[in-house]
């Protein structure tokens, strides 16, 4: 299968590591390291080096309790990391819900919009499906700042149904298959339990004929499995990203990139894929 994300063409014979790039000074783990445009330059390009094929910049953090920025705010935090990145060898994506902002970088020639709103917001879907840009269409429930969890009588069934309305939405609208990838949405609005069930079933999510990302790299769910706080999280980070791709997922949205790739590396050998 290729995945056709702006100008590129991705094969997902074999899973695809996405590495994080964070402009916000509020993110969960990496909030303010990369803030400054040339060190989160530094940071992507090594990022790429590491192994990483493709990049997510972030211009709003979307961790529990943050608080929203405006349009302005978003894209002068992320316009010079874009321009920066103009003719990096791996296509750049762009974590936003906001349409103009999704305007303004696919003019500047981003290849993919990963929006944790699933293009909800009115002319969200226009943006995208105006553009040749591909889109990550997430699962989630409530704003950051929601302070209860929903209740589910059953998460994989539920969050199926969400994705597979969205995807047909996206097609509706003019996507096209190949330009559409899903997110079950770890950590948003879901329990341990929940986070876990949906992992050990992600091959289901497969049903649907789009790729699945996984984005788990650090989250508080493997926190709380593995005692530990979010900078020791890199180990745990990596058995996740593994396992879902052993289940099905043909990308994973990391912050340990090398780590991830190395791991990946092992998984492919014995699988015969790119040998």
């Amino acid at each position: 299968m290729l995945f056709h994300c702006g100008s590129f063409k991705l094969d997902l014979s074999r899973a695809l590591v996405m590495g994080i790039v964070n402009v916000t000074p509020d993110s969960f783990y990496d909030g303010g390291r990369y803030s400054q445009c040339d060190l989160a330059l530094v940071h992507a390009y090594q990022l790429i080096q590491e192994g990483a094929d493709i990049i997510d910049v972030g211009g709003e953090s979307t961790r529990p309790g943050a608080m929203l920025v405006d349009t302005q705010v978003e894209l002068d935090r992320i316009m010079p990391i874009i321009e920066g990145l103009r003719g990096a060898p791996v296509p750049i994506s762009v974590d936003t819900c906001k349409p103009e902002v999704m305007r303004a970088v696919l003019a500047a020639g981003v290849s993919m919009i990963n929006d944790v709103n699933s293009l909800q917001q009115l002319d969200a879907m226009t943006a995208v499906a105006e553009s040749g840009a591909a889109v990550c269409l997430m699962h989630r429930n409530n704003l950051p700042k929601a302070t209860t969890l929903p209740h589910y009588q059953n998460v994989v069934e539920e969050v199926m149904q969400f994705l597979h309305l969205r995807v047909l939405s996206a097609q509706k609208a003019g996507i096209t298959k190949n330009r559409i990838m899903i997110d079950p949405g770890f950590g948003f609005d879901k329990t341990l339990t929940d986070n876990l069930t949906i992992l050990k079933n992600i091959d289901k999510f497969t049903t649907f004929g789009v790729p699945v990302l996984a984005g788990i790299s650090r989250k508080s769910m493997l926190g709380e499995i593995a005692n530990q706080n979010v900078e020791h999280r890199a180990h745990v980070s990596v058995a996740a990203a593994l396992l879902a791709v052993m289940r099905g997922a043909r990308m994973v949205r990391v912050h340990d990139v090398r780590a991830t790739v190395d791991a990946l590396s092992i998984f492919n050998a014995t699988e015969g894929v790119g040998l």
